[in-house]
């Protein structure tokens, strides 16, 4: 299948490189990249076979809200967008009701899985319609853990537009509670004066455990990049999504106070010394290869968490 792929950053490029190892052609375009194919989002859009399939993953925000705004002046009737990127569940929604009026379809993509999915695939999670969503399949089939086509786990059509970001949000809301659980626990067991041997108790916890994920395992190759954290700065950024899952809970009136805890504990980190944020910001280091902010730094708020 033939797809144009904007953006050729740390996912965009892992992805293309996905999708041609599985006999796909990818077209790719990023204007900041070497890696890219074409000149301009126009000679992106000549280059591709109606009805075109695109992919938008450059960072949310202005950055996605130009390209979905360019494109809906440059694509032809039946041409299908996915936007992968981080962006606001409601403007996936506002967004595929104006692709629709022009006749084009647009699949809003989840997607998790950050540097690792290259090697493990992607975890995605997507909004449309069904004719769109099927229309894109193929390429979400390849993108996504071997067998997740069959299985339904590791990938899905959860719902209308705007239920694919929806869907993102809550699960990196999750990710929020669960990083800052991993992140308490090890601060307790080094600070606690009876001696625990701390990487001894994680590699415990790896196998047999109930709490075994993989989001322990990257803790656990985070401390061995940087033993005792020593020399990482305790600051870690909220980079929007544990943000609006609090906010939509609270318009929703579902209680959340694990995320909405983790998410301040983020705010408070960006004001005092915190060893568990120093965890949270090897963990952000080791899944979705975040910069790391050294001890020696001023303090910077990183954006974007890319689970």
């Amino acid at each position: 299948m033939q797809l144009g792929m904007i953006g050729l950053g740390r996912m965009g490029a892992n992805m293309a490189e996905r999708l041609r190892a599985a006999g796909h052609e990818v077209i790719g375009f990023d204007p900041f990249s070497d890696e890219s194919d074409v000149e301009s989002l126009e000679a992106l859009v000549a280059a591709l076979a109606t009805p075109r399939t695109l992919w938008s993953m450059v960072p949310a925000g202005a950055p996605t809200t130009q390209t979905v705004n360019d494109l809906v002046e440059l694509l032809e009737e039946g041409d299908v967008l996915v936007e992968g990127g981080n962006s606001r569940f409601t403007d996936s929604v506002v967004r595929a009701e104006r692709y629709a009026e022009a006749g084009l379809g647009y699949v809003d993509a989840g997607v998790s899985g950050g540097i690792w999915g290259l090697e493990r695939g992607y975890a995605l999670m997507v909004g449309g319609d069904d004719e769109h969503v099927q229309r894109v399949w193929p390429l979400l089939v390849s993108l996504a853990p071997e067998g997740a086509g069959d299985t339904g786990k590791g990938l899905a059509h959860v719902g209308p537009a705007g239920a694919g970001h929806f869907t993102k949000m809550v699960h990196n809301g999750v990710e929020y509670a669960l990083m800052q659980a991993f992140a308490e626990g090890y601060e307790l067991m080094a600070r606690h004066p009876i001696g625990v041997d701390v990487p001894a108790a994680l590699g415990a916890w790896q196998e047999g455990s109930v709490i075994q994920s993989w989001l322990l395992d990257l803790l656990v190759r985070g401390l061995d990049a940087h033993p005792g954290f020593e020399d990482l700065d305790d600051v870690a950024s909220d980079s929007g999504e544990g943000r609006w899952t609090v906010e939509t809970a609270v318009a929703t009136g579902v209680p959340v106070p694990a995320i909405a805890a983790a998410l301040f504990a983020r705010f408070e980190s960006q004001h005092e010394e915190s060893l568990a944020m120093k965890a949270v910001a090897a963990l952000r280091e080791q899944f979705g290869g975040h910069a790391v902010v050294r001890a020696e730094d001023p303090r910077e708020t990183p954006a974007g968490e890319g689970g």
